[in-house]
């Protein structure tokens, strides 16, 4: 089945820059101070003979999508890379018409290979896994996305539907998922799923991470002396914040219990009279078991039960292999939802955590625009929620995930934390779209996202200085 709207690739540039973080932003076990920031631009060619350049961009982190201990950084950095240059080499030499959907899974599959060639040649210990080959991948696709509506001269988003595109069935089937979901999809279209225009604000999380101060009296002179807040009160009446995502250890349950219930009190104490205050709690997998959440939910009831109340899920308690730890989840969910992270790379990945008892799904964009977009489809069909999570997305991959939390229907706006740890990153794209880097009223503005693609060429200056 061919559309007049198909495309095919002319030629992919990787660019890559380093950006350093303001303060830095602990998760889990690691420390995130740096990290490379891969953009990479595709041009097309339609049917018709037109041709026109799209765009994506992402933090290469592999402090959180390849966090080995038996492999150094700036090696995981360089595979990293390695693997996001000959990622957009393999889509370069794709030479058919066709949607950006169905090319991801035409060449998903490398993706296994690139990443165990280039692992093996820079002399890693370990292969690269899954959850770091879709984030060097991410960008590329981002970037067929945007220039499927740029070439098209079409919103990407109404690019989903039977003028442009399969049917839902079809990219479930090439997802690879099983069961009744494929027959119930029949018929359907992703953009049946989708908002037909950017919800125009969006509520925003701010993360509070493991190393942040709450309060304007744990500041010293150490910190950073700048226009931007530093403590988590200031933040809140700068910002109108009302979400916060709380990074917590997974290994000290009183530490947690203490800092979920004083990050409320701060929250409650800053919070305007008519935002009351939700949040989520994030271990990053650091639990042995789900029974520490189990027992940190359950004191978190007793001692603070307003606390409890403005919890809206938790995260990925335990390891992300959820093949060699398959913990039950069902304990933890009796008492709020639980949302995987890290477990969740295909559809394989989605139906065991679902298995296991998870509530939802957390999507990111630096999963691949496309496997969201057919993860949503799913979870629609299937009535599982979902939210719209972070990589402190800068730039264009702050755009992206806006963009895309605008479009569908998450459980609570958009995660965007790169304003606190890399505000310096999204400075060229700050002139054209302000409102989606300096959060208002607990918000992002989301009206500069209009025009052919992804919404982010609006005057042509944000990607051109991205893009340098």
């Amino acid at each position: 089945m061919t559309f007049p709207t198909d495309i095919r690739i002319v030629e992919t540039e990787p660019i890559f820059r380093r950006e350093r973080a303001r303060v830095p932003l602990k998760f889990g076990g690691v420390v995130m101070e740096e990290a490379i920031y891969f953009t990479c631009r595709v041009r097309v060619e339609n049917r018709r003979g037109k041709v026109a350049d799209g765009y994506g961009g992402i933090f290469l982190s592999d402090v959180w999508a390849w966090p080995s201990p038996h492999v150094m950084h700036s090696l995981r950095e360089r595979v990293m890379q390695c693997v996001a240059v000959r990622f957009a080499q393999r889509v370069g030499e794709y030479g058919e018409f066709t949607h950006p959907l169905d090319l991801f899974y035409e060449v998903e599959a490398e993706l296994h290979r690139l990443a165990r060639d280039a692992s093996a040649e820079l002399g890693a210990a370990e292969t690269l896994p899954m959850l770091g080959a879709l984030v060097c991948a991410s960008a590329v696709d981002a970037a067929l996305h945007d220039a499927f509506g740029v070439v098209n001269e079409l919103d990407s988003y109404l690019c989903y539907g039977r003028e442009h595109a399969r049917d839902a069935r079809h990219f479930l089937r090439r997802a690879r998922a099983t069961g009744p979901v494929l027959e119930s999809a029949r018929g359907k279209y992703l953009d049946e799923f989708l908002r037909p225009a950017y919800e125009p604000r969006v509520p925003v999380f701010h993360l509070v991470g493991g190393l942040d101060k709450l309060t304007r009296d744990e500041l010293t002179d150490d910190d950073p002396q700048d226009d931007l807040p530093v403590s988590l009160d200031d933040w809140i009446a700068r910002d109108g914040l009302f979400c916060l995502k709380v990074k917590l250890r997974g290994t000290d349950l009183d530490w947690d219990l203490q800092r979920l219930i004083a990050v409320h009190r701060v929250a409650v104490e800053q919070c305007a009279p008519d935002r009351a205050p939700v949040y989520t709690a994030d271990t990053n997998e650091m639990c042995d078991s789900p029974d520490y959440m189990v027992a940190l939910l359950t004191k978190l009831r007793e001692q603070s039960p307003a606390a409890f109340d403005a919890l809206l899920y938790v995260e990925q308690p335990t390891h992300r292999d959820l093949a060699l730890h398959p913990h039950r989840m069902d304990d933890v969910a009796a008492l709020k939802p639980v949302f995987v992270d890290e477990s969740l790379t295909d559809m394989a990945s989605y139906e065991l955590a679902r298995s296991l008892g998870a509530s939802g799904v957390a999507l990111k964009t630096c999963k691949c625009q496309s496997s969201c977009l057919v993860t949503v489809a799913r979870c629609h069909l299937e009535g599982v929620p979902y939210a719209v999570q972070d990589l402190t997305n800068p730039s264009l991959a702050l755009l992206q995930s806006a963009g895309l939390a605008a479009r569908i229907h998450p459980v609570m706006g958009v995660e965007a934390n790169s304003r606190q740890f890399f505000p310096d990153a999204s400075r060229d794209v700050a002139s054209v779209h302000p409102g989606l880097v300096i959060r208002k009223g607990g918000m992002l503005d989301t009206s500069s996202l209009c025009g052919p693609g992804l919404g982010w060429q609006k005057a042509g200056s944000c990607v051109a200085e991205a893009g340098e």
